[in-house]
């Protein structure tokens, strides 16, 4: 079944067509998988337990697809890239539901998924409904490499990473936690809400959840955080329309607390876009002095804008500028500066799996060029005794310490302050140069990098 879509073809009843149509558009036409999400379950076609089966088929797929693609190259008799695109995403969809979905029937499994292939590429149907079927007949024979001799590609198979990635792990991890991390970046991560002091307390704002049956409890670091349980749509959680909370990462939490902007300060968030670090400084400012975010972007500053009405922030002013120009403000002009640089994303990349099968290595050092720059630019306005953080989301060395490194290698006019120092209480997320590196796997957090810089002349 079939409802009509706005301006744009229609939206699926059916979760697996549904599914498979988004899946298609991201291979196809890039986009997050969580915004596509939103735009189809927004339609209105899909309804109680499909809308869950619908998010949880795209999401998962995308999480496991270099295991699933490497289980379908033991099942098929031709190379993978031969296959036509829509029965690739539906023989991925079917496979996803026999290796990870207990709740579905195995025969439910694989006839839904022919009767998919029926309606969207017929002539495939029976390649479908072979290759499904052989899996289930050989699932006990299928192989996957030896660690101990080739941990790259054993990692990368298992816990379904690009091996370039696992390679760059192993170095920074060694084999052992690459692999743990490798595994925690292909799971579900928590919801994590960020309370908005301006209006409530943590304390009240778990009362009311609970009240509500929702079962929340407080994050470990973070004072304004909140993880909770299970599943929800946001924008139908209590206090939601009242601005109570933000959604947002602990560790981006721990980054906003990291800058340390004081009421009456003048701040500056340089790549505001989506706005809830801005929010966020905007608190720990009382909501009283001035700060600016920016974006490269027009339509991005929409949602800093939507995000500061729906919290009650006033002391926020947007405006779009482009970094890469080194005179966007005077020299001097902010107390305090937070660059959320643009990164790669890799430690997101369980939150939008989409990303890194469209990453290579190569980019991680086109992207670590831009950094630069931007950082480069952007401490120029900071006025003397000032502090800027640098931050990604991002595990990258090359996007995080080396990009610091050399930016205080050619301007001696300013140090990096000893984030043990500061925040002797996170010692344990801040490694021994001091600088803040949190990892899925060790802290339950966003793979997350911060620096703190201070003009000192």
């Amino acid at each position: 079944m079939l409802i009509r879509r706005a301006a744009k073809g229609t939206f699926s009843a059916n979760p697996r067509q549904a599914a498979c149509e988004t899946l298609l558009r991201i291979r196809k036409e890039g986009g997050f998988a969580d915004r596509l999400i939103d735009i189809e379950l927004s339609g209105g076609a899909l309804s109680g337990p499909d809308r869950g089966l619908y998010a949880e088929l795209v999401f998962g797929v995308l999480r496991h697809q270099g295991t699933l693609d490497h289980i379908l190259q033991q099942l098929l008799e031709k190379p993978m890239v031969e296959l036509d695109p829509q029965a690739l995403v539906i023989l991925r969809i079917g496979l996803y539901q026999l290796t990870c979905l207990d709740r579905i029937p195995e025969s439910a499994a694989v006839n839904e998924s022919v009767n998919l292939a029926k309606l969207i590429t017929p002539g495939t149907s029976g390649l479908i409904n072979a290759v499904l079927r052989n899996y289930l007949r050989r699932r006990d024979s299928i192989t996957f490499p030896d660690i101990a001799t080739n941990p790259a590609t054993a990692i990368a198979a298992r816990h379904s990473q690009p091996e370039w990635l696992v390679e760059q792990w192993l170095g920074q991890l060694g084999a052992a936690e690459a692999r743990q991390l490798a595994e925690a970046s292909s799971q579900q991560p928590p919801l994590t809400l960020r309370v908005n002091t301006l209006r409530s307390s943590r304390d009240e704002l778990l009362r009311e959840f609970e009240q509500q049956g929702i079962e929340a409890t407080p994050c470990r670091f973070s004072p304004d955080g909140i993880t909770v349980a299970g599943r929800h749509m946001i924008s139908v959680l209590p206090g939601f329309d009242a601005g109570l909370f933000a959604v947002q990462d602990e560790a981006s939490q721990l980054a906003g607390l990291m800058l340390g902007a004081e009421p009456g300060e003048r701040a500056w968030d340089a790549c505001s876009a989506p706005g809830g670090k801005c929010c966020h400084i905007a608190q720990q400012m009382d909501d009283r002095g001035e700060l600016i975010a920016t974006d490269i972007s027009r339509s991005k500053l929409t949602l800093v804008q939507d995000n500061v009405r729906r919290l009650g922030i006033t002391s926020v002013s947007t405006a779009v500028a482009d970094l890469h120009q080194p005179d966007t403000f005077p020299d001097g002009f902010f107390d305090r500066i937070l660059l959320d640089a643009p990164c790669s994303g890799l430690g997101v990349i369980r939150r939008n799996p989409e990303a890194k099968w469209r990453l290579f290595s190569g980019d991680i050092t086109r992207l670590a060029a831009v950094q630069k720059t931007l950082l480069k630019n952007a401490a120029g306005r900071l006025k003397p005794g000032g502090t800027l953080l640098y931050s990604t989301c991002s595990t990258a060395e090359a996007e995080n310490e080396l990009v610091v490194e050399d930016f205080l290698s050619h301007h001696p006019e300013f140090v990096l302050e000893n984030l043990n120092d500061l925040f002797p209480a996170w010692s344990e997320l801040i490694a021994f140069y001091g600088m803040f590196r949190v990892w899925p796997h060790r802290h339950g957090m966003d793979g997350f990098f911060a620096a703190r810089i201070k003009r000192v002349k």
